[in-house]
């Protein structure tokens, strides 16, 4: 998209001037409230009871999210039978009204709706595109713990295709179960839920299996529990509050391997049983990745990590919380290529899953932290060299901004364009070469600190940015992550930018 030289200077001003609202806040996250009628907090009468707002109003994706309710726990009951074979499901939503409720929405798409409650009490439920509207039995008060259950039969073979790198999302096959790549907002095809990556919730998953099949989820295996006829029931419990887009649910004939990372750090990979010793050589460096992220980023920001190999032929991989997806053939072919795959994953798991992005357009925060490390650790293991892997996104840039938006600037079709991973990466090298590594490498381990389980947005990193260096960097950074034309990289006079073509 073409955008003007004035488009510029109103984003430098925003910037200065503090950026745009926040389009939400985090989930506020407590135990879950028992089931029962809604419990008001103390206090006067607030407004009449009115309808949430169907979406948080992200510009790219507006119905993403909802409005009037923050989701303090998901409870997922997945009753499931065959591959690509429908079976019963139900998922449990316990809230906080933040207004007081006539109705609200869930984002709920695809699969056989059979009936909602509101704590406990029949509900109106209709479907209008992707949103699931629940009118419960009366109002609910502002301030108000209530449970939703949901019960219906799911689909899983829905999926949903892009033109940009994710490809297909939603429900993913296997030959023998499933796992699932939700984003950026396939969990509606899997789950009723608020699903914006701003918004996050911890999830309970109780997984029941047939003989023989195994379950996986993001988190911790609570209890693993027989039923009859040799089905097995599995709990897990994902320990810390997750987006939508980073849950994982993976039924299969698997290998569960344990071992351990840096300071005892649990690191469990579940394989699919014929691809253990094939997956092992690149799966082993797991610890060493943790390592050398940690000694750039700090500790690493949850309680355990792993690899679920998939047995699928998807296209990426995918950072679901604590259990990256990666595919068989990333872990079977060239080595440089499979650790830059596994570090870039594991990075997310600072950049992007514990500081999640505050709005779609600020995905370039996650992806281009992601590339900038999967070059630089393979840049340091035989891989191609940062300066020269740079350089050629350098040349390149122009082109991208011309295709897919300046960094900052996505379309929603363009979202996972190669812009917002090596363009974006680029941008996070020039503030390097602006900056100096010492200054640099603490604007990065700030980052992560302070914005450790919340949503940061592109005002927030170049406010800190300015903080840490000690300048203010908005009228460096503006350039870089809006508008048409490629700064010159500094430290490098040399650098060109290869013409647009159209």
């Amino acid at each position: 998209m073409q955008i003007t030289t004035a488009r510029v200077r109103r984003a430098a001003l925003a910037l200065a001037l503090g950026g745009a609202v926040a389009l939400t806040c985090e989930a506020v996250l407590t135990d879950p409230p028992r089931e029962g009628r809604h419990s008001p907090a103390p206090g006067p009468a607030g407004p009449a009871a009115a309808p949430g707002a169907p979406g948080i109003g992200d510009p790219l994706m507006p119905l993403d999210g909802n409005g009037g309710y923050t989701v303090r726990r998901y409870t997922l009951d997945f009753d499931w039978r065959a591959p690509r074979t429908p079976f019963p499901a139900g998922t449990t939503v316990a809230a906080t009204a933040t207004q007081a409720l006539s109705r609200f929405d869930l984002d709920f798409a695809g699969n056989t709706l059979h009936g909602v409650t509101v704590d406990g009490a029949p509900a109106t439920a209709v479907r209008h595109g992707d949103e699931l509207v629940v009118t419960p039995a009366r109002p609910i008060p502002r301030g108000a713990a209530f449970t939703v259950r949901v019960t219906y039969t799911a689909d899983p073979t829905g999926r949903r295709h892009r033109s940009d790198a994710i490809r297909e999302y939603g429900w993913v096959p296997t030959p023998d179960g499933t796992l699932i790549y939700a984003q950026p907002d396939g969990a509606k095809l899997v789950f009723p839920v608020n699903d914006h990556p701003s918004l996050r919730a911890p999830v309970t998953f109780r997984i029941t299996t047939p003989p023989g099949l195994g379950a996986v989820a993001n988190g911790r295996l609570v209890e693993r529990v027989g039923r009859p006829g040799g089905r097995v029931r599995w709990t897990y419990d994902s320990e810390e509050p997750i987006a939508a887009q980073l849950v994982q649910v993976a039924i299969g004939k698997f290998t569960f391997t344990d071992g351990k990372g840096p300071h005892g750090l649990p690191v469990r990979d579940v394989v699919p049983d014929g691809l253990v010793k094939a997956t092992e050589a690149e799966r082993s460096r797991t610890p060493e990745h943790l390592a050398w992220l940690e000694r750039r980023l700090g500790p690493y920001p949850f309680h355990r990590y792993g690899v679920l190999v998939g047995d699928t032929d998807l296209p990426v991989a995918l950072e679901t919380q604590s259990l990256s997806v990666v595919p068989k053939g990333d872990l079977l072919g060239d080595r440089i290529d499979a650790e830059r795959n596994l570090v870039h994953e594991l990075t997310h798991h600072w950049t992007g899953d514990s500081v999640a992005v505050r709005r779609w357009s600020d995905l370039w925060l996650s992806e281009g932290h992601a590339r900038y490390y999967e070059r630089l650790y393979s840049a340091e293991h035989g891989g191609v060299g940062m300066e020269d892997a740079m350089r050629a996104a350098y040349e390149q840039h122009d082109q991208w901004r011309h295709d897919d938006g300046a960094p900052a600037e996505p379309t929603e079709p363009t979202l996972f364009k190669v812009m917002r991973y090596d363009g974006s990466a680029l941008v996070l090298y020039a503030l390097r070469e602006k900056v100096g590594d010492e200054v640099f490498d603490r604007i990065e381990r700030t980052w992560v600190t302070r914005y450790r389980g919340r949503a940061a947005g592109t005002r927030d990193f170049v406010a800190l940015a300015s903080e840490v260096a000690g300048e203010d960097l908005t009228p460096f950074l503006t350039p870089w992550l809006y508008g048409p034309d490629t700064p010159a990289m500094p430290g490098h006079p040399d650098w060109r930018v290869d013409p647009v073509e159209d």
